[in-house]
């Protein structure tokens, strides 16, 4: 039952109705209710044109929401708009997660922790480990963040524009992160997927309705060691064509749902200052989704 007690969570973007926040927020949120009954939140989506940005934020501090998720278009002008960015939002060059603080509204960047959870599971010495990124966009920005995180002993991303991979490259340069980073020509996708330890498609290749295509050509594909983790940022379908070629050939396939729902997760607990219940989370997705578990 909403009252007029209860507390404002939500995103924002334009357009934001395909938006699967709400599900999982609101599925968390229930779930913490029916064993605790401690907390009084809901989780709404807020369409908000470029133009209105500025006015809409201002709103949200009269009303007093506790804060938002940010989707696109939003993600980068939201910057100027905010008290403070995390160092990590900063090295991003994004912000998708906003909390309000005595000081203002304060952003972070959780799609790289979001990124990051799977690939915790597996112990492995990163340190000696290379990764290559297809894809040179917004989404690869917080997997480049996140590899240096991990400490990958190589970071490279592969892209088609040679102008656009030279701006990629020029705005880590003083990041607050250090990033140590290659940038190349997809036309040398052959020698670089043979040296990979993890493969990350941040790209729209094979997302649905278009799901008989892939970033990486079969015969590309096989020159990938078997022991690989190949990591594909889009969840539908779930496996893309993409996950496909990795299972066959041995890998380790991560799909992008586990990755919304940590980012999701990193979130929820930042507003609520509570462990949340992830698996919950997870579930209500691929049930409105119509994935098996």
């Amino acid at each position: 039952m909403i009252t007029g007690k209860t507390k404002l969570l939500g995103v924002i973007g334009y357009p934001v109705e395909h938006s699967l926040s709400p599900v999982m927020h609101n599925a968390a949120i229930k779930a913490i209710n029916n064993q605790q009954n401690l907390i009084d939140y809901v989780y709404l989506p807020f369409p908000i044109k470029p133009e209105n940005l500025k006015t809409a934020i201002a709103g949200f501090s009269a009303i007093g929401i506790q804060g938002f998720n940010i989707t696109i278009p939003h993600k980068q002008t939201i910057l100027p708009l905010l008290s403070k960015v995390s160092d990590l939002a900063q090295a991003v060059g994004a912000v998708n997660t906003v909390y309000q603080t005595d000081k203002g509204w304060e952003g972070t960047n959780t799609d790289v922790e979001g990124f990051l959870s799977p690939l915790k599971t597996y112990n492995w010495d990163w340190h000696q480990k290379v990764a290559l990124i297809l894809g040179n966009g917004g989404a690869s920005r917080a997997v480049v963040a996140g590899c240096a995180q991990l400490g990958c002993a190589e970071i490279h991303v592969i892209g088609r524009s040679q102008e656009k991979l030279a701006a990629f490259r020029q705005s880590w340069i003083n990041s607050p992160l250090p990033v140590n980073l290659k940038i190349h020509k997809w036309d040398e996708m052959s020698r670089l997927v043979s040296q990979a330890d993890l493969l990350v498609n941040t790209t729209p290749i094979g997302m649905y309705p278009n799901i008989e295509q892939s970033p990486v050509d079969e015969k590309v594909f096989n020159l990938l060691s078997p022991g690989a983790i190949v990591y594909d940022l889009i969840y539908i379908p779930n496996p893309t064509k993409f996950l496909q070629q990795a299972l066959v050939r041995g890998a380790i396939a991560i799909d992008g749902l586990e990755m919304l729902v940590q980012q999701g997760a990193t979130a929820l607990e930042l507003w609520l200052q509570k462990s949340v219940p992830v698996d919950i989370m997870r579930h209500s997705l691929r049930q409105h989704l119509g994935f098996n578990d």
